[in-house]
């Protein structure tokens, strides 16, 4: 564990809890709710523990605990009170607080009992569009801050890619007759791969055969499918690769590889408005985003 991050400016804090600079200043110095220690350049850091009581706090300060109030607490009543609203209430903001609490603590049973109380008021299309997605989306943000690191990132991932892939299982009896396959993968050296786990969700929910190749994988290898015979829809998701020197070229590959063939391509993701000005074959679709692209499917 020695690669995860253990000391966050309070820019990180106000990153990650929402929380603004100032308004964590001041409960600094009023109710001396956090301890940040000094560089030998008298600069603020916190620990991880200063993190973690942090979103406990603003967990319960959404839940109308006054601040004064939070503060007369002992740090196990802090704990435990949040804890416990963390699993009895667990909605929209609340579990995205709570799942963030799970990922910088690598709390897999907070993170299970937060989506489990989910199910008692939502289907689990409605946990990935209201909770996961808005989660995702502030991770990325974390990303560009540079106040999360892989760790952490893995762990939650992994955890949401779980819940995908138990609720795709359980649908995988209602496939249609349909003659079309959908092959889903992802470009190499793209790992990101959570969106694509989702579609394949939803296409297998509308009763569509779909075969998922997941991470990493060579556009050559898109050769055999193209040899079988059957009707193929390619669908790929863009989010870190290609680099943004190489994405025109690896877009022109795959008009090359499409070309003169009864198969579609369909790609969404970040790095399509890079490539929105070409001139593609008409079998070859681009969508920003896969809420966009479930709009047509």
């Amino acid at each position: 564990m020695n690669n995860i991050k253990q000391d966050f400016t309070i820019k990180d804090l106000e990153n990650i809890s929402g929380i603004k600079a100032h308004t964590i200043r001041i409960w600094e110095k009023r109710y001396n709710l956090l301890e940040p220690q000094r560089t030998e350049t008298n600069i603020r850091y916190y620990s991880q523990e200063n993190l973690t009581k942090l979103l406990n706090i603003v967990l319960l300060n959404k839940n109308n605990f006054k601040i004064s109030k939070i503060a007369a607490m002992s740090e196990e009543d802090i704990i435990l009170k949040s804890r416990e609203l963390a699993f009895n209430i667990a909605i929209n903001d609340e579990a995205i607080n709570s799942f963030k609490v799970s990922m910088f603590q690598f709390d897999k049973i907070l993170f299970n009992n937060t989506y489990n109380k989910l199910l008692h008021k939502k289907t689990f299309r409605e946990i990935f569009k209201d909770v996961f997605i808005p989660f995702l989306d502030h991770i990325g943000l974390l990303w560009q801050t540079d106040t999360l690191l892989p760790a952490h990132e893995h762990f939650i991932s992994n955890l949401i890619a779980q819940k995908i892939q138990i609720n795709t299982e359980k649908l995988q009896y209602s496939i249609n007759d349909s003659n079309k396959t959908y092959v889903l993968f992802l470009p190499e050296n793209e790992i990101h791969e959570l969106g694509l786990l989702y579609l394949n969700y939803e296409l297998v929910l509308r009763g569509h055969h779909t075969i998922y190749l997941g991470q990493s994988l060579p556009l050559n290898n898109l050769n055999y499918f193209l040899e079988s015979g059957r009707e193929i829809c390619f669908v790929t998701s863009l989010t870190i690769q290609p680099y943004d020197d190489k994405v025109e070229e690896y877009f022109a590959e795959i008009d090359e590889v499409m070309d003169n063939t009864k198969n579609s391509f369909i790609a969404t993701g970040r790095k399509i408005k890079k490539i929105k000005h070409l001139e593609l074959g008409s079998n070859i679709k681009l969508y920003d985003s896969i809420s966009d692209l479930l709009k047509v499917l």
